[in-house]
């Protein structure tokens, strides 16, 4: 393992060290390996890292530590959102957001406010709409956005990352015409003549994604600081980036040499960079202060399924001659699979369909046969439809399912039009994932649904949405408790990149990252857990973030 050494790490060896810092009169919680829950009221720290945790008789064993009152409020260690994308998160903050508006039109309107705000733009760039939210939950076209921009180039994500609407003046920079032939693994959508609409489907995205203006560091840089400062605001304190290119590659070490990360970045390399051969060849990555580490692979296997494009063993119910994309050829898994396991890193691949699973626990299993690699915590990054036959051999296989709770909120309302009720029982399952013994790993796959971990932490214990629909839950059986749920946004998180021994709960000698909260999710109502805010996030024994009065 090749390791960094930040600045930050050598101005601790170098001996400036402080007295001990105790924060008292809290309600502290984290999830012990063995015993589970734990309660503590008072956690003692110093250079970064955990000394103690239990009652306030702890003081009487650091005379000398700085105490501060936690006037009460319940504490958690840092949460681990386990599959995000930092910069495109960033991007995002940055970016017109389209999130929740209730039509093509009123996306519109708004892409139009942001271009006049924002005359200078090459480009107009975007993200969040959802066509199942609209009226007649068809998909948006490019004359409806050319009738408020037609002369700059507009390029709009779905909310899933799985397809893009863009205008006329984008498909003509992309030269994509009736005679344009769908790229393997993506659809150009079209009209009853054939001429394209405006909505690129998966790897269709390609056809104009090549033509954005490229990322430079100024504009990394930019995401970074916003990403950043967002996710601190909401307690997250590590998360893991699901597929990161040679230049982030590069840019996430830069940062790390000059102790320039604030939150703990666990990077999988895109399993797609040209340059992946040579990114495996450096071999794995860690900073001595442990915000960087680079040892794991993002692959994928589908689309999703609000976009139809999540590969199913048989067709979409809504839409009978269609069973969804692979957007890596199935041909071509084998090679990936063992190439990545032979050079010692961890897979970790997006499925979501069942088709998809299918496919990655196949291929999973042939190259442990031929190449080892059972050992490396490997993840199916999802799992959101798998056939019931198939979860079993997570189990068998060793598979941890990295799984997104708000996932199942956002979707409820359409997986059932999408994949009928049968299928549904193999869906989102996360209590069946944990009654047979794999481990499951939360996030929340922002920047594609909101950061916020609360949101995540209620869905999973009540898939409900944030108005109690539907009452009960929906599937309730695959309901998880509060315990459950903070343990896969914590010390299972934690597992799920090898770092459980440095993060995940408040044991002597990991590091210090913990919030503090202002309500304590094990006494509330499940419904309100939503509406939790953080107060403070600390990260490494230093504060970073502090709400304002």
């Amino acid at each position: 393992m090749r390791f960094l050494l930040s600045s930050a790490l050598l101005l601790v060896c170098s001996g400036a060290f402080a007295a001990p810092t105790a924060i008292t009169n809290v309600k502290g919680y984290h999830i012990l390996a063995q015993s589970g829950l734990t309660q503590f009221d008072t956690l003692v720290f110093e250079q970064g890292k955990v000394l103690a945790s239990g009652n306030a008789d702890l003081l009487k064993q650091y005379p000398q530590a700085k105490v501060l009152d936690g006037k009460g409020e319940t504490l958690l260690p840092g949460l681990i959102d386990a599959h995000g994308h930092l910069l495109g998160l960033g991007e995002n903050l940055l970016q017109v957001d389209l999130r929740g508006l209730s039509s093509a039109h009123a996306s519109a309107e708004e892409v139009k406010r942001y271009h006049r705000a924002n005359p200078t733009l090459d480009w107009v760039v975007g993200r969040g709409w959802n066509q199942v939210l609209w009226p007649q939950k068809a998909f948006p076209t490019a004359s409806q956005l050319d009738e408020f921009i037609p002369d700059t180039p507009v390029w709009l994500e779905r909310v899933d990352g799985h397809a893009a609407w863009v205008n006329s003046k984008a498909l003509k920079i992309a030269g994509i015409t009736k005679d344009t032939l769908d790229p393997p693994g993506g659809q150009i959508i079209r009209d009853a003549q054939g001429n394209p609409t405006g909505v690129l489907i998966d790897n269709a995205m390609w056809l104009v994604a090549e033509h954005l203006p490229a990322s430079d560091t100024t504009m990394m840089q930019a995401s970074l600081n916003a990403a950043t400062q967002h996710l601190l605001s909401l307690g997250i304190t590590s998360m893991h980036d699901a597929g990161v290119n040679h230049q982030t590659y590069d840019f996430y070490q830069q940062q790390a040499l000059n102790a320039q990360l604030q939150v703990r970045i666990y990077a999988m390399l895109s399993a797609a960079d040209p340059k992946l051969t040579e990114m495996l060849e450096a071999g794995p990555i860690q900073d001595g202060q442990d915000m960087l580490w680079i040892r794991s692979v993002k692959g994928f296997a589908d689309g999703a399924l609000g976009s139809r494009g999540a590969a199913m063993l048989e067709a979409y119910s809504d839409d009978s001659h269609n069973h969804g994309l692979l957007l890596t050829p199935e041909a071509d898994l084998p090679a990936l699979f063992e190439l990545v396991l032979s050079s010692g890193f961890q897979l970790n691949v997006h499925a979501i369909g069942d088709r998809g699973n299918r496919l990655v626990l196949d291929n999973f299993a042939q190259a442990y046969e031929k190449v080892g690699g059972q050992s490396l915590r490997n993840r199916i990054e999802h799992a959101q439809v798998v056939s019931l036959e198939d979860i079993p051999r997570f189990k068998d296989l060793n598979i941890i399912a990295s799984m997104q709770p708000v996932h199942a909120t956002s979707d409820m309302n359409m997986a059932e039009d999408r994949i009928g009720k049968a299928r549904l029982k193999g869906a989102y399952a996360w209590q069946t994932f944990l009654k047979q013994g794999t481990v499951l790993a939360a996030g929340s796959d922002f920047p594609v649904e909101l950061a916020n971990a609360f949101h995540g932490l209620h869905a999973a214990v009540t898939r409900e949405d944030h108005e109690g629909q539907p009452p009960g839950g929906w599937q309730p059986a695959e309901r998880l408790s509060v315990e459950q749920a903070l343990r896969a946004f914590t010390l299972d998180g934690a597992y799920a990149a090898h770092q459980e021994k440095v993060l995940g709960n408040l044991e002597s000698g990991k590091w210090a990252d913990f919030i503090l909260i202002d309500r304590n999710i094990f006494e509330i109502p499940p419904a309100q857990i939503w509406q939790t805010q953080v107060q403070q996030t600390w990260v490494a024994g230093q504060q970073r973030f502090q709400r304002k009065e």
